[in-house]
C-alpha cells in the first residue's frame, strides 16, 4: 500500500495541481495537508479496486434470464403479459397495454413446467389484478418441500410399492418412509374443489402425500399441480373398486371402529394398514372425533388414510392444538387459506381454459367494470322465481353495484358514463334475460351502459357429466375474474369463485316463504368458504361446545348460522 501511494503522488501532474496552495501555506501546514491528501486518495483508490472486483464477480456469477423477465428475490418472478382495453384508436383498435403479471404468483407456483401442456398455470396472472396480499415465505418453502416429497413417494416408487404390499396383506410389516391420504371423488364439483383443498392442507400438516381418485372427469378438469409427477391414484390401486361402497358401516371406517371399540390409542391400531375416514355431512359423533388431537396421534400411525368428504373442513383444523403453530406459520392471514391453496392446486386444463379465455375476451375484457352474479336457488319448482329476481335487483341497486333505470325515457347524455359487463351464472336463463331486457328497454339514470351475459343455462345440475362440469368450472373461474361479486347463500359454487378471485362478496340472504329478505344481502366477513357441518365438541373437556367462539379467527358463517369460516381477526 505504501508503494502504491508513493507512485501515485510522485506523478508530476498530480503534484502540480497543488502548486498554488503550497505557495500560500507555511511549510509545516503544507506537509500535513499533503499527508492528508495522500491518505484520502489512497483510501479512495483501494475502495475503487474492491468495488471493481465485487462488480466483476457479480457479473460472472449472475444467472440472467433468457427473455425479458424481471426477477425478484427467491422464487418471485414476473413476466410481461398483455391485457386489452378499448381505446377507439384506429391504429390500435384493441388498446393493447402491457402490464406486469405475476407469472409464478409471488413464488406460490413452481417454475419449470411445460407451459403448453397447461396454459392456465402461468397465463392466469394476466387476467387478474395484482393482489397486495402475498403468500408467506414459510408456505412457499413448505410447498417446495412437499413437491420433493411427492416425487419421492409417487406411485410405483419403492416406498409406494412397499405400502401397497402392506395394504394387500391387511396389516403393517414395519414403518414406511411414505404415508398417504387418498381423496375419493365425491359429490358436486363445488364440493369436490373445496374438499381437495382441505385434503391437501391435511396432508401438509401430517406429512402425508395426497393421491387423488380421478373419478369420471378429474383428469379433464385440472392439470397436474406438482412438477414431474402425478397426483392421480393409479387404476390398479387395491381398494379402488370399493370406494363407491365406502360408508359409515364399512368395517374399517374409523368412526365405526371407535363405536364398536375395535381400535384404541395403542395395540391394534399399529397393525392396521389403512383406515377409512367418513367426513361426509351425515357423519356421526364418532366420525367427528377425527378433529380431536388424541385421535390425530392415533391416525398418524396408519400408512393409508382413505378420505370421503363433501365438507370444507379447514376451519376445524385450526381448532386442533397440535396443528396451531404450523398453521400460523403457513397462513399469518387466516382468511387466505383456500385463496392460496386453490391457486396453487387447481389449474384448468387447456380445454377448460379455452372456454374461459374465449368468453372473457369476447364479453368481459373491454368493460370498465365487471360484476359477477352467481345464482343458486334451492326452492322446489321451475324458475325463474319473481322473488329471486327482485332480491337480486334490490341488492345490486342498494349496494350501488348496478344503476337504477330511468323510466321517464329521458336519455342521459353524460360523457363520463361507464360500461359495466355483468356476468350471471344460473341453471336458469330467466334471470339474466329479464335483467338484460330491463337495461335494454330503459336507459340508466347514470348513463352507464350495462351488458348482461350468461355463458350457459343447463336447467338442472348434472353431477358427473364431463361437459357440464367443464362449463361449471369455466363459470366459477370467470366469476373469479370479476371486480365485484354477488353470491347465493349456501352455495359452494360461489365459495370457489370468491376464494380464487380474492373477492369479498355480497351474499344474497336465503329467502323464506318466497319473499325478499330485508336486507336482501350482506357483505361477507372474509373470502373463505364456509364449513357447513362442523363438530360442536370440546375434545379436551369431552363435552359439547360452540366451536365458533373458541378462537377469534374461527367464526360462524354469514349465510349459515351453524357453519364455521375463517376470518382475519
Amino acid at each position: 500500500m505504501k508503494r502504491l501511494k508513493r507512485n501515485l503522488f510522485n506523478n508530476n501532474e498530480l503534484v502540480s495541481d497543488f502548486d498554488a496552495q503550497r505557495q500560500s501555506v507555511p511549510r509545516d501546514s503544507e506537509k500535513k495537508l499533503g499527508l492528508r491528501l495522500m491518505r484520502t486518495m489512497g483510501i479512495f483508490v483501494v475502495c475503487l479496486m474492491i468495488f471493481s472486483v465485487l462488480f466483476s464477480v457479480s457479473v460472472v456469477l449472475k444467472d440472467p434470464p433468457s427473455d425479458p423477465v424481471l426477477e425478484a428475490s427467491g422464487d418471485h418472478r414476473f413476466v410481461r403479459v398483455e391485457r386489452t382495453k378499448a381505446t377507439g384508436s384506429e391504429d390500435n383498435p384493441s388498446g393493447t397495454v402491457e402490464v406486469l403479471g405475476e407469472k409464478l404468483l409471488n413464488g406460490l407456483l413452481a417454475d419449470g413446467f411445460d407451459e403448453g401442456s397447461c396454459l392456465s398455470r402461468y397465463q392466469s396472472a394476466s387476467y387478474r389484478k395484482d393482489s397486495p396480499r402475498k403468500p408467506s415465505s414459510y408456505l412457499i418453502s413448505r410447498l417446495r418441500s412437499y413437491e420433493v416429497q411427492h416425487k419421492r413417494c409417487e406411485p410405483y416408487t419403492e416406498s409406494y410399492n412397499k405400502t401397497v404390499e402392506q395394504l394387500k396383506s391387511g396389516h403393517q410389516t414395519g414403518a414406511s418412509d411414505c404415508n398417504y391420504v387418498v381423496w375419493i371423488s365425491f359429490s358436486g364439483l363445488g364440493n369436490r374443489i373445496l374438499t381437495l383443498g382441505s385434503a391437501f392442507l391435511y396432508a401438509l400438516l401430517t406429512n402425508r402425500v395426497l393421491l387423488v381418485d380421478p373419478g369420471v372427469d378429474m383428469t379433464d378438469l385440472f392439470c397436474e399441480p406438482f412438477p414431474e409427477t402425478s397426483w392421480l391414484l393409479p387404476a390398479d390401486f387395491p381398494l379402488k373398486d370399493q370406494f363407491a361402497s365406502f360408508g359409515q358401516n364399512t368395517s374399517q371406517c374409523y368412526g365405526k371402529m371407535l363405536r364398536d371399540k375395535k381400535i384404541a390409542n395403542s395395540g391394534k391400531s399399529e397393525l392396521l394398514s389403512y383406515l377409512y375416514l367418513h367426513l361426509v355431512h351425515d357423519y356421526d359423533f364418532h366420525d367427528k372425533l377425527f378433529f380431536c388431537d388424541q385421535d390425530q396421534t392415533l391416525l398418524q400411525k396408519i400408512p393409508w388414510l382413505i378420505m370421503k368428504t363433501d365438507n370444507y373442513f379447514v376451519p376445524s383444523l385450526f381448532l386442533i392444538p397440535s396443528f396451531e403453530r404450523e398453521l400460523n406459520n403457513l397462513f399469518p392471514n387466516k382468511d387466505l387459506v383456500f385463496h392460496f391453496l386453490g391457486r396453487y392446486l387447481l389449474h384448468p386444463t387447456n380445454k377448460v381454459w379455452g372456454l374461459i379465455t374465449r368468453y372473457y375476451k369476447a364479453y368481459l375484457a373491454n368493460a370498465d367494470e365487471r360484476i359477477g352474479i352467481q345464482i343458486r336457488v334451492f326452492d322446489i319448482g321451475t324458475g325463474p322465481f319473481q322473488h329471486v329476481l327482485d332480491q337480486i335487483l334490490a341488492c345490486t341497486i342498494k349496494e350501488n353495484l348496478l344503476p337504477e333505470t330511468n323510466r321517464q325515457e329521458s336519455i342521459n347524455v353524460s360523457k363520463t358514463h361507464k360500461s359495466k359487463a355483468v356476468l350471471m351464472t344460473s341453471l336458469s336463463s330467466g334471470y339474466s334475460e329479464k335483467i338484460r331486457d330491463m337495461y335494454w328497454e330503459h336507459p340508466t339514470v347514470t348513463g352507464d351502459v350495462i351488458g348482461i351475459f350468461q355463458p350457459s343455462h343447463e336447467e338442472h345440475q348434472q353431477t358427473g357429466k364431463q361437459m357440464h362440469n367443464q362449463k361449471a368450472l369455466a363459470e366459477m373461474y370467470l366469476l373469479s375474474l370479476t371486480d365485484v361479486l354477488v353470491t347465493s347463500s349456501w352455495s359452494t359454487f360461489g365459495y370457489v369463485a370468491q376464494s380464487l378471485g380474492g373477492l369479498r362478496p355480497w351474499i344474497l340472504n336465503k329467502p323464506e316463504n318466497r319473499t325478499v329478505p330485508n336486507p336482501p344481502c350482506r357483505r361477507a366477513m372474509s373470502i373463505e368458504p364456509c364449513f357447513h357441518a362442523p363438530p360442536f365438541y370440546d375434545c379436551k373437556a369431552k363435552e359439547g361446545t360452540d366451536t365458533g367462539k373458541l378462537v377469534p379467527h374461527v367464526r360462524h358463517c354469514e349465510d349459515m348460522s351453524w357453519g364455521l369460516k375463517l376470518v382475519d381477526h
